[in-house]
């Protein structure tokens, strides 16, 4: 009996130690994994039906939008490490043709996205950002609109092989409050190669 209680506390002092060396020495927590997305923009490579709803006075308070209709050809360069896409849409006497290119950040795991439009030729402050772990694409700017200095978000939602939507939202207050002023939706030309 002398020896049974011996060895429980011998046993007690050993775990009261090895708790306290563990208190004062936590283990080391692995930092998390830093997702490789050099190939997140391998989806919209190719052709595509492209519906675009743009409101036509942004951060001014009007609602007014127009719909164009066309197309949106994506092209991989560097292995996916980049890529460049060309929209053409119109409606009535209204047509906008735009150049889009996205540049990936070995380092900081990050894309760039720069537009520019065939009516000025300027390529555009790039929105920087990724993908979330719940396949949204985030990419955020800061750019100059009639003056002021505003924030710029645009995101990549609802993400499958044969379809995309796409929104950009301006907002004038810090991020507080965005208005949305270009929605895009994408579907597969299915009769184009991948």
């Amino acid at each position: 009996m002398l020896n049974l209680l011996i060895c429980r506390k011998l046993l007690l002092s050993i775990l009261l130690t090895t708790a306290s060396l563990s208190a004062q020495n936590p283990p080391a927590i692995p930092a998390p994994a830093v997702r490789d997305g050099q190939h997140d923009f391998d989806f919209e490579i190719g052709s595509w039906k492209a519906h675009l709803r743009r409101l036509v006075k942004p951060l001014s308070g009007s609602t007014t939008w127009i719909e164009l209709d066309g197309t949106s050809v994506v092209r991989k360069i560097w292995d996916g490490k980049a890529n460049i896409g060309e929209l053409e849409v119109s409606a009535g006497d209204k047509h906008v043709e735009g150049l889009t290119l996205r540049l990936y950040n070995p380092e900081s795991h990050q894309w760039r996205l720069s537009w520019a439009n065939s009516n000025d030729g300027l390529l555009a402050v790039p929105t920087v950002g990724q993908f979330n772990s719940n396949g949204v694409g985030e990419f955020y700017d800061t750019e100059d609109f009639n003056g002021r200095a505003i924030l710029v978000r645009f995101l990549f939602l609802d993400v499958t092989k044969d379809s995309f939507r796409t929104e950009q939202a301006f907002s004038a207050d810090g991020g507080k409050t965005w208005e949305t002023n270009w929605i895009g939706t994408f579907t597969r030309i299915k009769d184009q190669p991948r």
